[in-house]
């Protein structure tokens, strides 16, 4: 059975993003910093998504006013918080406070102070999500060693909330092993990168899945480098009549250790083409990934805009 397509938020509640061909800034222009006019225009992308059948949403502490925007729209949409599976991430601060072109845009920590803050803010802006995860748990974070938070996250899952934590970096896989082997595990549900130019992570994500984890792939179009003219997918997406992010999300969709793919789509249209990855069923072609210090050093190097 193939994996769901999900829709993430990173690029709808933040006003500078780090994903190339962000269809967001064409839309909204310098109106995007206003945070009324990048509410309604997450909304419209919402119920496009709603209304095309996507049921799971991802969105972050982080990410900008992402988290506020889901919850904002699930407030006008009461009817639909049973059907949906909303998860959210805790772990960085947004400062950049939809400034253009500010030097800093997030802060990372992962100690218990930090949670119970976020926790708390999660909880009045969005209720309270079907999945909490640490975001971007990477090999220098304490949050594995410290037995406090892991107490707290352990809470969360005896009263329902599915806690997971995130990856990213060239030792994801690291980070995702020490997870699995942490005894008394209070995690169940990893959302890690996993696409065609970064498949490194792909034998710990079939480890997660054996164990009962849900596995959430995000990134699946390496932050835009595959759903571009210069994609190494566009001549064959040419050939099938669909984007070559069609073929990015259909690459994701038909690993069997994926349960959910997120689109990161940031308007309307950009989400229609990448929910052509869900009827497509003709072939992908192999492209050669790269080392995953050469991937993860062309994604820091991108800009934000």
């Amino acid at each position: 059975m193939s994996a769901v397509i999900g829709l993430g938020t990173a690029a709808l509640g933040r006003p500078e993003y780090i994903t190339l061909h962000r269809e967001v800034a064409a839309d909204l222009g310098v109106d995007r910093y206003d945070r009324d006019r990048l509410e309604a225009h997450a909304h419209a992308v919402l119920d496009a998504a709603w209304d095309a059948g996507v049921r799971h949403l991802d969105t972050a502490r982080s990410y900008g006013s992402g988290e506020a925007f889901v919850g904002s729209w699930l407030a006008a949409h009461p009817g639909r918080r049973a059907e949906l599976r909303v998860g959210s991430k805790w772990g960085y601060t947004y400062v950049a406070d939809f400034t253009p072109g500010a030097e800093e845009h997030e802060v990372k920590d992962h100690g218990v102070d930090t949670f119970e803050r976020q926790w708390a803010e999660t909880q009045q802006t969005l209720g309270q999500p079907d999945l909490y995860l640490v975001h971007s748990l990477t090999t220098d974070s304490p949050a594995l060693a410290d037995g406090v938070l892991l107490d707290r996250l352990r809470d969360l899952a005896a009263i329902g909330v599915r806690v997971g934590l995130s990856t990213s970096g060239a030792d994801q896989s690291v980070a995702l092993r020490r997870a699995l082997a942490l005894s008394d595990s209070p995690f169940s549900t990893v959302q890690a990168t996993w696409n065609v130019l970064e498949t490194s992570v792909g034998g710990l994500l079939a480890e997660a899945h054996d164990a009962g984890w849900l596995v959430v792939v995000k990134e699946a179009m390496a932050n835009g480098r595959l759903a571009g003219p210069d994609s190494p997918l566009a001549g064959a997406a040419a050939e099938a009549g669909v984007g070559p992010d069609a073929l990015a999300l259909a690459a994701v969709r038909r690993q069997p250790f994926v349960d959910v793919v997120l689109s990161g789509a940031s308007s309307v249209a950009q989400l229609h083409a990448n929910l052509a990855a869900s009827s497509y069923d003709g072939p992908v072609p192999d492209v050669v990934a790269e080392d995953p210090g050469s991937y993860w050093a062309t994604r820091s190097a991108l800009a934000w805009s």
